[in-house]
């Protein structure tokens, strides 16, 4: 990528390689083991960790644990009213694929066999969109996953934090033919190119999930995208440290 790109300013005034801004406020939950609310830019996430005794039924006996992820969004989370999902009866296509993705990356740094046959459920509630909620859910969700862990441990649960390093993601597109990091509801909508990486601390791929919604990319752009997403991880890594403090440090 050339170095003129990085002086290209976007909609809201931010360079290509620029984050949105990001605040992570752990334990507003007075209840959940573990709580964080995540706001990129004006999307806000709400992400709650909770450990409950059992696993499912493919588990049972084996004295492994799990962690999965659920996720939804409030009616006016959104400029126009949506309707619950519980009021329509079922989970929708893309509510689903947003749980599974969850799941998988705050299962990538967590090892199963230290606590026990318990569940650990990450409950993020959307309260405002604007474009990367699924991104937001997982940085929120593993803050509040390390919370849980310490309180477990506290707890006599487990001997170890089974968390073996940490995880986060972003999205990243194309944009005006412009490979962006962060995008907005704005740059979203319209993007050429969307897409969201989850990467651990040590730069290992959990998931890329790129699409593109115009004219086919190639790998020369996918290896910017993917460069620009990483820069962007380890930013977010280093504000989740800062947010955790003295619970990474164990």
């Amino acid at each position: 990528m050339a170095d003129a790109s990085l002086t290209t300013r976007r909609h809201d005034g931010r360079a290509i390689d620029e984050l949105r801004p990001l605040t992570l406020t752990c334990g507003w939950s007075k209840y959940a083991e573990g709580s964080c609310i995540v706001e990129v830019g004006n999307t806000r996430v709400f992400c709650t960790a909770s450990i409950q005794d059992g696993v499912p039924g493919f588990l049972r006996g084996t004295d492994t644990g799990w962690v999965t992820g659920e996720y939804g969004m409030l009616p006016r989370a959104c400029s126009e009213r949506n309707a619950r999902e519980a009021a329509q009866g079922k989970v929708g296509g893309r509510t689903s694929e947003i749980q599974r993705l969850i799941g998988r990356a705050l299962r990538a740094v967590t090892n199963l066999e230290v606590f026990g046959e318990r569940t650990l459920w990450v409950d993020c509630d959307v309260v405002q969109g604007d474009g990367g909620t699924r991104c937001a859910s997982i940085v929120g969700g593993y803050v509040s996953l390390v919370q849980a862990f310490h309180r477990l441990r506290a707890q006599g649960g487990c001997e170890v934090i089974p968390v073996s390093g940490q995880v986060a993601a972003v999205s990243v597109g194309i944009v005006n033919h412009q490979p962006v990091l962060d995008l907005d509801y704005v740059e979203d909508k319209d993007a050429l190119v969307d897409m969201n990486v989850v990467l651990t601390d040590d730069k290992r791929l959990v998931e890329v999930q790129g699409t593109a919604e115009g004219e086919p990319f190639d790998r020369r752009q996918l290896n910017e995208l993917l460069d620009l997403a990483e820069k962007g991880i380890e930013q977010i890594i280093a504000r989740q440290r800062e947010a955790l403090g003295d619970l990474l440090a164990e």
